[in-house]
């Protein structure tokens, strides 16, 4: 096997590299790269969106609506209702009764707004019923339920118990942070902010931040007095036109001039 001298090192050092060597890495190289470009096209095929044919398995799937691939366990799609422009990420597992194949009734049993936006590997597991409003955003991993187990029986297991039901309701606009948990009789007004990793049971007000286990309001807007406590004063990095628009679907040089801006203010 030949071996390669490297040009252009100092005068006195040689760099030995056999053919074999070089092959190897330039056939790495390629292999790299068709992994990834293969894997960017079966995610793009494996999409289900408005023009595939896995939309006709659900009650309703919005015009521009799309749910990333590889999807969570999805099932009970006649009773998932998914609004226009909603993007759900990889990984999100989306449910209605307890196993595939079950008749659950004539009515929807999760239903999911416009524009919204749920992170990868979310949980939204429905048995009675879920319902979540437009323009609402979540982290990763966020888990949303209106089923859980008793414990009244002290003879019986609590995973053999019969579960509970309560109907779960999530306002316009809210903001769901990593990691939340949503349990059944939850109700979120309009616009309000779950801290990361929050336990969240019972009813919020509109405009209200909550977080904690479990969680509780850590800040709300008063109609007279505004915030309380009060916000931090801060410009704004964008209008609310261009979160508008960003939140419905940017283009690629939209979302860029976005990054600059933000870095912009970090550095001044």
């Amino acid at each position: 096997m030949g071996v390669l001298s490297c040009e252009g090192l100092p005068a006195g050092s040689v760099c030995r590299m056999s053919l074999k060597h070089v092959l190897a890495s330039g056939v790495r190289r390629c292999l790299h790269a068709a992994v990834h470009r293969g894997w960017e096209w079966i995610q793009r095929q494996g999409e289900i969106t408005p023009s595939t044919p896995g939309r006709y398995r659900f009650a309703y799937f919005g015009e521009g609506a799309c749910i990333g691939f590889p999807t969570g366990a999805i099932y009970g799609e006649r009773w998932i209702s998914i609004g226009d422009h909603t993007l759900i990420g990889t990984h999100v597992t989306i449910s209605a009764g307890f196993v595939p194949g079950l008749d659950l009734g004539p009515d929807i049993i999760v239903k999911i707004g416009n524009s919204c936006s749920l992170g990868r590997g979310t949980y939204i597991v429905g048995h009675q019923s879920i319902e979540i409003g437009n323009d609402v955003f979540t982290g990763p991993n966020v888990y949303i339920t209106d089923q859980n187990h008793s414990y009244s029986d002290l003879d019986t297991p609590i995973g053999r118990q019969w579960p509970e039901n309560k109907p779960v309701v999530i306002g316009d606009g809210c903001w769901i942070g990593t990691g939340a948990i949503i349990l059944p009789g939850t109700k979120l007004g309009r616009n309000v902010a779950v801290a990361g990793g929050a336990v969240v049971r019972g009813e919020f007000p509109d405009h209200c931040v909550i977080g904690g286990v479990p969680a509780k309001i850590l800040r709300r807007h008063d109609p007279d007095k505004g915030w309380v406590p009060p916000l931090r004063q801060r410009s704004s990095v964008v209008s609310l036109q261009e979160l508008s628009q960003l939140a419905t679907g940017a283009a690629e040089e939209d979302m860029q001039i976005l990054q600059d801006k933000l870095r912009e203010e970090a550095a001044g």
